[in-house]
């Protein structure tokens, strides 16, 4: 499996920020947003992966992220000259894929949940992470009936859930082919969600609904609660590691 991190966009709701640099090198804490992520493909054994950005700031994404040595992996880029949406972007990665299926991530969502063990058992189809939202009209909305995908509908006015698809794609290689013959949406951009509901109608997608928090990075204020977020379980982390050392040297004395 090959790994995609898609970073295009003009990252507009963070201006002037993103004027100086593309929003998945903005700071969450302790770190750039963009290791987020990649930290995902690498705990699910992905070292192939592709970063497709524009063309503004792919010099300071690769200075910044290098050949990919020092995370045990190799870096492959690829700019997307026009932000014509996550479907275009996924579509420029084919030739990396080479037949293997991927699994994509937008380099602006960070998960708290374990991806792995799905990612890993991935075979083929598609496989989507839900999220269930009290604002599903922004986003791609999956209905859901016994466990089973039926639908998904792009910024629909009036949702027919509250359950929406993440930025975290699994499919296999057909997707491309299903990319090669989409159509652009009224908003001008090749929708992710009309490469889900390929699958979805072909009866070859399932889903995960995440449990833990998952934040789209992608304004001020999320990227204010991903900072806090992700600065409160790294505290509570350090504070049980301690307890734990505490505890062994009690009971090794």
């Amino acid at each position: 499996m090959k790994g995609i991190l898609i970073c295009g966009g003009t990252g507009s709701r963070l201006r002037p920020l993103t004027e100086v640099t593309n929003k998945s090198l903005l700071p969450v804490y302790n770190k750039p947003l963009i290791l987020y992520p990649l930290q995902k493909l690498l705990d699910a054994g992905i070292r192939d992966v592709m970063i497709i950005s524009g063309n503004e700031h792919i010099e300071q994404m690769a200075g910044f992220l290098g050949s990919g040595a020092r995370f045990d992996c190799s870096f492959a880029y690829r700019v997307q000259d026009q932000p014509k949406g996550i479907a275009q972007a996924l579509g420029m990665a084919e030739e990396f894929a080479r037949g293997e299926s991927i699994c994509a991530l937008l380099g602006d969502n960070i998960f708290f949940d374990n991806l792995s063990p799905v990612i890993r058992a991935f075979e083929k189809g598609a496989h989507l992470f839900l999220k269930e939202v009290a604002d599903p009209e922004r986003f791609g909305v999956v209905e859901m009936k016994n466990g089973k995908a039926l639908s998904i509908e792009e910024k629909p006015a009036q949702p027919r859930s509250n359950l929406i698809q993440t930025g975290c794609y699994l499919y296999d290689q057909h997707c491309f082919e299903v990319i090669r013959n989409l159509k652009p949406s009224v908003r001008g951009e090749y929708e992710i969600s009309d490469v889900s509901k390929w699958y979805i109608e072909q009866g070859k997608a399932t889903a995960t609904i995440l449990q833990d928090e998952w934040i789209d990075a992608g304004t001020f204020e999320s990227l204010f609660k991903a900072t806090t977020a992700v600065r409160e379980r790294t505290l509570r982390a350090i504070e049980q590691a301690k307890k734990n050392a505490k505890t062994t040297v009690e009971v090794t004395v």
